[in-house]
């Protein structure tokens, strides 16, 4: 048995989502502040907005109104924006492993959470590691704390809700790690802060689209499928 997902809806507003998307890389790449100011806090309102309409729930929701407090914050570069932000994101991925933990089927088929938990608890330690020696003193333990949130919520996301929302944890992961090695002072890629907001904004697009499709099949999909299998 073939299983289709959901076509969600409207179209349009996901349309604008990647619209805005591209007007803040496009910002981003030319340089133009301004415009990267306009699109950015845009991003996660108009996703929002598209997940309420497909029915998502209300840890989801709160999830990216986090995500977008702490966008609006990081616009400003003074540290206590910074603190600020980071505690907005924190907040963000302990709604999101909530709804991963309570929402998820049980009855779906999951990454092995015995296989990836070394994984994903070795990406912490050798990223908290590097990191270290260049995080300012202060920053030094809000940053050990929202790193095991966020690795946390990317290996739920990988075991609870399967490929699409485990996708978009690895790149919440490698946006914010991207963010920490600046603040750590490391050598960063050209242009930093576009490969930041890419894998940040499709970080949150995969996480949505991974919550909704979940929701979205039949509580009796895997069972059924199973009852086919040799």
């Amino acid at each position: 048995m073939t299983l289709r997902p959901r076509p969600f809806r409207p179209r349009p507003l996901l349309a604008a989502f990647v619209l805005a998307t591209a007007v803040d890389l496009g910002s981003l790449a030319a340089g133009w502040h301004p415009g990267h100011a306009v699109a950015k806090p845009l991003l996660i309102p108009l996703l929002a907005v598209w997940a309420a309409v497909n029915g998502a729930p209300r840890l989801l929701l709160a999830a990216l109104l986090c995500g977008w407090g702490g966008d609006v914050l990081l616009l400003s570069d003074a540290d206590p924006a910074f603190l600020a932000g980071m505690a907005c994101f924190a907040a963000g991925h302990v709604c999101y492993l909530v709804l991963f933990t309570a929402g998820a089927r049980t009855g779906r088929p999951r990454a092995r959470g015995t296989v990836l938990a070394p994984s994903y608890a070795a990406v912490l330690i050798a990223t908290l590691t590097l990191l270290w020696p260049g995080l300012p003193p202060d920053l030094r333990a809000p940053v050990a704390v929202y790193s095991a949130l966020l690795t946390a919520m990317a290996y739920t996301a990988a075991t609870r809700l399967g490929p699409l929302a485990g996708a978009g944890g690895v790149l919440f992961l490698l946006s914010d790690t991207l963010i920490a090695t600046g603040v750590a002072g490391l050598p960063q890629p050209p242009r930093p802060d576009l490969w930041i907001m890419l894998t940040y904004a499709a970080a949150q697009c995969l996480l949505v689209r991974g919550v909704l499709e979940e929701r979205a099949a039949p509580p009796t999909a895997y069972r059924e499928v199973r009852s086919t299998t040799p």
